[in-house]
């Protein structure tokens, strides 16, 4: 990855302790008189942001390019079309011929030969004459247009002609695309298939663009088992390692899964400096609250480079980040509650993954829907609540809660669509009143 654009020195981020494990109500820790409350959201991502520096573009053939930003301009290299050609199947004409032709008085022309698609070389057509002439096929030297077949009486040897024509009617002009040396394609277009076609169209097989992230996920906690094992008394699944490297897939990165660290100091370490000749961006989940055993909190708060922090937020109020490695790699470090993971992920991680990507918009869409319900929210805390957005007969969007307000209900998580977005200063929402929701759509790239 390309130096970072943070003005964090590289071994003097501060590190500030969090306050409390969340959720919880707001706190602040009491520093004599003084009181440090804690961190907005914006401020959290701002900082987030101003580290996240860039990928190097590589070359990808096309179809690897798919889904990725262009790193470079694309020119036409000859015109597109390349040369003059039948838009439909009919008879290569000189306009001049058929200026009295009518469903009465049809003009009849002898047809001198046959222009395929393909042909890589055509005989001319002198005045009046006609060739029969496929979709794509060369304008023979002499014609000026093409009348197509539905009206003519379709003959091989003559063909008689029902209406007069125009100089250049159902003729593709070279050129008429792109002109040689015309730009094709701009730095920062994003490669759909439409601009796949394009590309292809020019002759480019392969292209730079910036590449997709290199994404680690790695799930701390001695309570947690590998999916596929029962899970013993005390024992926990391990969720989020597949949530999160799914989402990341989701946010246009390449995710993979270390696995599971319990909680073990020098192991986490040893994994963490495994991965980061692979990992533009690392993700950890679980030990960032205060508990004794948070060993993720524990073993980067030393190195100097990570800072953790309580953001003004619920769910997803002990936060982690920083870089690691000569590289400056960032590393965000998310609870381990898995509705929490998931709203930290969607509040710093995804729009750090759009920016490694070269997006300009680094943010999921917004909606403001009506408030089916009543909400309360803590004061001075951005809250993220789980919602089922609708779509009402009017066009209009409406939402409803999800769940409880517990960060571990995995099942109300995965019931839900979006995200209904409390601002600090909200307090209550009485149904019938308009909220701003975060749709959680697929790839909504």
């Amino acid at each position: 990855m390309s130096e970072s654009s943070s003005d964090w020195p590289t071994d003097t981020i501060p590190v500030v302790p969090a306050d409390a494990a969340e959720p919880g109500a707001a706190r602040e820790q009491a520093a004599g008189r003084g009181r440090v409350a804690l961190r907005p959201v914006a401020e959290q991502l701002a900082k987030v942001l101003s580290t996240i520096g860039s990928i190097d573009p590589i070359q990808l053939a096309l179809l690897d390019a798919q889904g990725l930003m262009l790193a470079e301009e694309v020119h036409a290299d000859a015109p597109l079309p390349g040369f003059d050609n039948a838009a439909m199947d009919g008879y290569a004409v000189r306009a001049v011929d058929l200026r009295q032709a009518n469903e009465t008085n049809p003009v009849a022309l002898p047809v001198v030969g046959d222009v395929l698609a393909g042909a890589r070389s055509v005989s001319g057509m002198g005045p009046g004459l006609a060739m029969r002439i496929m979709t794509g096929a060369p304008i023979p030297p002499g014609a000026d247009a093409v009348i197509p077949l539905e009206h003519t009486d379709r003959g091989v040897a003559r063909v008689q002609i029902h209406r007069p024509v125009r100089t250049g009617e159902c003729v593709r002009r070279a050129g008429e695309d792109l002109a040689a040396g015309a730009l094709a394609l701009a730095p920062g277009a994003t490669l759909g298939p439409q601009q796949i076609a394009l590309l292809a169209a020019v002759g480019h097989d392969r292209v730079m663009v910036q590449p997709r992230p290199r994404v680690v996920v790695i799930s701390t906690g001695s309570e947690l088992v590998d999916v596929g094992k029962q899970a013993g008394f005390g024992e926990v699944s391990d969720s989020n390692s597949y949530m999160l490297a799914a989402a990341a897939r989701d946010a246009g990165a390449d995710a993979y899964r270390v696995g599971i660290i319990p909680d073990d100091h020098a192991r986490l370490l040893d994994v963490l400096d495994s991965q980061l000749l692979r990992a533009d961006l690392i993700i950890t989940s679980g030990g960032v609250s205060m508990g004794s055993s948070d060993v993720v909190k524990e073993a980067l708060s030393q190195l100097g480079t990570v800072e953790f922090t309580n953001v003004a937020m619920q769910p997803g109020s002990p936060q982690g980040f920083g870089t690691l490695g000569r590289e400056r790699t960032p590393i965000f470090c998310l609870p381990g509650n898995p509705v929490s993971s998931l709203v930290s992920f969607e509040v710093f991680v995804r729009p750090a993954i759009r920016k490694l990507l070269g997006k300009r918009n680094v943010h999921r869409q917004t909606v403001q829907a009506m408030a089916l319900e009543r909400m309360d929210s803590p004061v001075g805390r951005r809250q993220y609540r789980r919602g089922l957005l609708h779509r009402e007969s009017d066009g209009r969007y409406s939402v409803s809660l999800v769940g409880g307000n517990g960060s571990h209900l995995v099942a109300a998580l995965a019931a839900s669509n979006c995200l209904i977005v409390l601002d600090e200063d909200t307090t209550e929402v009485v149904p019938g009143s308009r909220v701003t929701v975060q749709p959680l759509m697929l790839a909504q790239r």
